[in-house]
């Protein structure tokens, strides 16, 4: 199944389905910035904030992960995820320089299985092998508590309603 959503405007396909409220969430390996590659169960008894998008380069994706951090800072035993195709070089680097330390950024340039697993992988369009732009919120046994899928890629998501998912 695919989902379209759009990119500027022009209609783009997404592979695979977003987990949705209430289903449990696919485990992921995920490259860190350590180089390390981790998963689910690093996170285990944590809830997570899963911040999804396709490269921290462009500027919605760095307002979100400022969002983000700026809200992590005020969420108990809660960690922030922040998950695309960016080198973990880069990703570091950019919150070194913004001096962000309530977000983890996870790499899928080793593990493209998760943009097919997760549902948030480009099927078609300039950007495929990027993921779109997505926040899942899991509760402290990773069952889905809330999920959205940006439907323009430029748009932030709705902080708001993620992060009342963890009150």
């Amino acid at each position: 199944m695919s989902t379209t959503i759009t990119l500027r405007g022009t209609p783009v396909q997404v592979e695979g389905d977003l987990p949705s409220a209430g289903a449990k969430a696919p485990d992921f390996k995920l490259t860190s910035a350590t180089l390390a590659d981790v998963s689910l169960k690093d996170f285990a008894g944590k809830r997570k904030v899963l911040n999804i998008f396709p490269s921290i380069d462009t500027p919605t994706c760095a307002t979100s992960t400022r969002k983000f951090n700026e809200a992590a800072s005020e969420l108990a035993n809660t960690v922030v995820l922040c998950v695309s195709g960016d080198l973990p070089f880069a990703a570091k680097r950019f919150c070194e320089l913004e001096g962000l330390k309530n977000v983890a950024h996870l790499s899928t340039f080793r593990h493209p299985e998760f943009l097919k697993q997760w549902g948030v992988g480009f099927a078609d369009g300039p950007m495929v092998g990027l993921t779109v732009r997505a926040v899942v919120v899991l509760d402290e046994n990773d069952k889905v508590i809330h999920a959205q899928m940006v439907p323009e890629i430029a748009q932030e998501p709705n902080y708001a309603d993620a992060l009342k998912a963890l009150s």
